[in-house]
């Protein structure tokens, strides 16, 4: 998956209450969905392996995976769920009165149709019973009714995308573990090392290191599988990256932009930018005009 075309998008998101002995048939849905027991039992059906259905249980599907739901006949379920693709997908010229689609019979599907597999492996079923109430409290602020967006809708759609973007950014948290998108310890680092560069802060290693409360060592390996890059590489490619916006559309001179990105001096500017750009901050901006 190209990242930057990734951009979560709910189409329809909702509370749906089983009827004692409810049972669904069995369904293909064009896009991902989550949903979330939030009370009651019963049973779901995934690519024929059946589950029990429990308070907490968290379901992902990805897109046209075969599966349904029985509710108990004494105590049947209730979810909160969840359509979306992990980018847009145009289905309004096959689907023009709903916008996330399900398909009830195999021969019918639209294979042509179906979203995107999120590119890392995510846990098809999960427990977050203990912190049930904030998970559906997050979902429920993304309820969103399944109609195309329109000039009447278009306000409260914005705002349902709003709030599915802290829900699945939660969600991506959980079920990754750290094991593909960064660290959010990291994450939340990178902006203040950017504010620091920025300011003209001293930037010190070891001041970060502390403030994860790890060692040096453990920070550089955590600080590379995160974003590919050593500290030092990182903020030796920001610093260059905003020097050569100010190249391409200021009136800065040379040495002004190396004092601005606070490089000790013009010639460690210019060699630093040559290193990682293959030319002289001169010869880039001529290139570039």
């Amino acid at each position: 998956m190209d990242f930057s075309k990734f951009h979560p998008y709910v189409y329809y998101a909702t509370k749906y209450p089983f009827y004692r002995g409810q049972t669904s048939l069995n369904r293909y849905v064009y896009t991902s969905s989550i949903y979330i027991i939030t009370e009651g039992k019963g049973l779901f059906r995934l690519r024929g392996d059946q589950h029990e259905v429990y308070p907490g249980m968290m379901v992902y599907m990805e897109p046209g995976q075969p599966h349904g739901w029985i509710a108990d006949k004494d105590e049947p379920m209730t979810k909160v769920c969840c359509y979306f693709d992990w980018y847009y997908v145009d289905r309004t010229a096959v689907f023009k009165d709903e916008t996330a689609p399900i398909c009830y019979d195999r021969d019918l599907l639209h294979t042509e149709f179906l979203g995107d597999k999120f590119p890392f492996p995510l846990p098809e079923i999960a427990n977050v019973s203990a912190s049930l109430l904030n998970w559906t409290d997050l979902l429920q602020r993304s309820f969103i009714s399944n109609e195309h967006t329109n000039e009447r809708t278009f306000l409260r759609s914005m705002s349902a995308q709003s709030h599915f973007a802290e829900f699945i950014h939660h969600f991506l948290t959980f079920s990754l573990q750290e094991s593909h998108i960064p660290d959010p310890r990291i994450s939340k680092l990178l902006e203040r090392i950017e504010v620091d560069l920025l300011s003209g802060a001293d930037i010190v290693i070891e001041h970060y290191s502390e403030a994860l409360g790890v060692s040096r060592g453990y920070f550089f390996d955590l600080f590379k599988r995160t974003t590919g890059l050593s500290p030092i590489q990182y903020i030796n490619q920001f610093r260059i990256s905003r020097a050569k916006e100010d190249l391409r559309s200021s009136n800065l001179s040379i040495m002004q932009i190396a004092d601005k990105y606070h490089f000790s001096s013009v010639h460690y500017f210019s060699r630093m930018f040559r290193k990682y750009t293959g030319k002289s901050p001169q010869s880039f901006r001529e290139s570039e005009i």
